[in-house]
Order: structure tokens, then sequence, then C-alpha cells
């Protein structure tokens, strides 16, 4: 499966903006790679403006649902949509969807962990409903949004559920940049599967965002590394074959003793 990453300086505020600049990133990319999949960082429609959420958020996932619809079925690519500020039942969640190349959503998620660092908790609210894996062209995998990425239950949890994929779409700041980097690394030897990372680079009120974009493969392998600051395009496939045979070769899930493990 090659995936195309879109590591996006996002226009704070500006849904519309960002909207047609993916539009065009697609259109570019799809002709020049041919990806099976791409992906998108985390609140990539409006960046974390938060306090405007009234104004700038989705409502019941629209338009940004109908947007990834259409290129999915367009261009007959699978999409990772990253997450987006949307309003449901009163309230705001960062939600994420992923469809196949059918224009179909296969998959949603609202965000389980809030981050208090950014504020999250003061204006969303935490998913309730727990994580499950989906598929694409026939592979099981798992979707994670920033913060989430600090929980190794819920990566486990999907591991557990056959995930050979996992997808951690964020915006994560620079000044944890080294945990970004290192929680993707463990995540990928832990459950032997590949994490597949978008971050996205720029600014917004203060804060500087990470970047480092990355592929990693189950042994913990880089294949791919974004820089820290540029928007660009991560391209890379992934060998699915290699899974199993790791899985096989460091048994860890048939060592599991969960009758020995404590739950708090």
């Amino acid at each position: 499966m090659k995936h195309a990453i879109y590591q996006m300086n996002v226009v704070a505020g500006k849904p519309e903006e960002n909207r047609q600049k993916v539009k065009n990133w697609v259109k570019e990319t799809v002709k020049k790679e041919k990806p099976d999949t791409i992906v998108l960082p985390e609140m990539w429609t409006t960046a974390y403006t938060l306090p405007e959420l009234d104004v700038l958020a989705d409502i019941d996932g629209e338009p940004t649902t109908s947007f990834l619809k259409e290129l999915a079925r367009t261009y007959q690519i699978n999409i990772i949509g990253g997450s987006f500020a949307n309003k449901k039942d009163g309230k705001f969640y960062n939600t994420s969807i992923a469809l196949n190349r059918q224009g179909e959503v296969v998959y949603t998620y609202d965000k389980i962990h809030l981050v208090p660092m950014l504020d999250e908790p003061k204006y969303l609210t935490g998913g309730q409903k727990k994580a499950k894996v989906f598929e694409l062209d026939g592979i099981k995998m798992g979707l994670i949004i920033c913060y989430d990425l600090r929980f190794p239950e819920l990566a486990r949890s999907l591991a557990l559920q056959g995930a050979q994929i996992l997808y951690v779409v964020a915006e994560w700041p620079s000044a944890r940049k080294e945990h970004w980097k290192a929680l993707q690394i463990a995540r990928a030897i832990e459950n032997q599967f590949y994490v597949v990372s978008c971050n996205s680079v720029g600014s917004y009120d203060g804060e500087d965002f990470a970047g480092t974009s990355m592929v990693i493969d189950p042994w913990g392998n880089h294949l791919q590394v974004g820089s820290e600051e540029t928007e660009e395009t991560i391209v890379e496939s992934v060998s699915l074959e290699s899974v199993p045979e790791i899985r096989q070769n460091v048994p860890i899930f048939s060592s599991r003793r969960p009758d020995m493990y404590d739950e708090y």
C-alpha cells in the first residue's frame, strides 16, 4: 500500500482555504505519485482555534465529509481524513474519518483523550465509543488522534483486534517533539505493526508544531521521516506481508499473560 502523507501548514481559522489547499494537493499528488492512500493531519480545517468553534466547526460532519467523499471518488483513493472540529448534539468533538476508494465512510472516530495542555477539555467533548479496527483494500488498520498516542492500552487494543497499520493524525507541538518520535517507535515495536503518522507544521497562538511525520515498520525502523518545519509530502509504500512474519518470529501476542495483569 503506497501512502502519501500531507505534512500540512494549516491556515488557522480558514476552513475553506484549507479545503482548497487539500484539493490542490490531492490533485497534484495523485498525478505525480499515484498513491493508494492519502493521510491528512489533525484539525486540518481550522487548526486549534477552539474559542471560535461556534463559527468554524463542521455540523454533523459537514461540509468536510462530503468534500472528502468527492475527492475519494474522483481520484479512486483511500483517505485517512485527519481530523476536524465537529459539532453534533450540541457538543464539539475532534472527529476523524476514513474513506474507501468509492467515497464511502468506513470508519468514524471521536478523539477519546483530550489534551489539557492545549485546553481541549475546556472546549471539546471526549469520544464515547471505543476505538475499533476498520479495513481499506482488505487490510485491517486502526486510527488514533495525537494525544491518544500516549496511551499504550489504546494502541494495544487495536493490535489485538488485528490491526496491521496504526495511523496517527496529529497537531503535535515542538515542545514535546522527542516524545512524539519515541512514542511512535514504541507503539510500532510493542504491537508489531506499521505506524503511519501525519503531523502539521507551522505555528498558532505561540505554539509551534513539530512536523516529523513518519512511517515506521514493525521492527521500529524509520522508513520515512518528515522535516520538523517544512510543509511537504512524505511518500512510502508498506509491505503488509512482514507483519505476520514478525509476529511469528517474536510471538509477543501468544506470550501475553493477561490473567496476570491487574486492571486499575
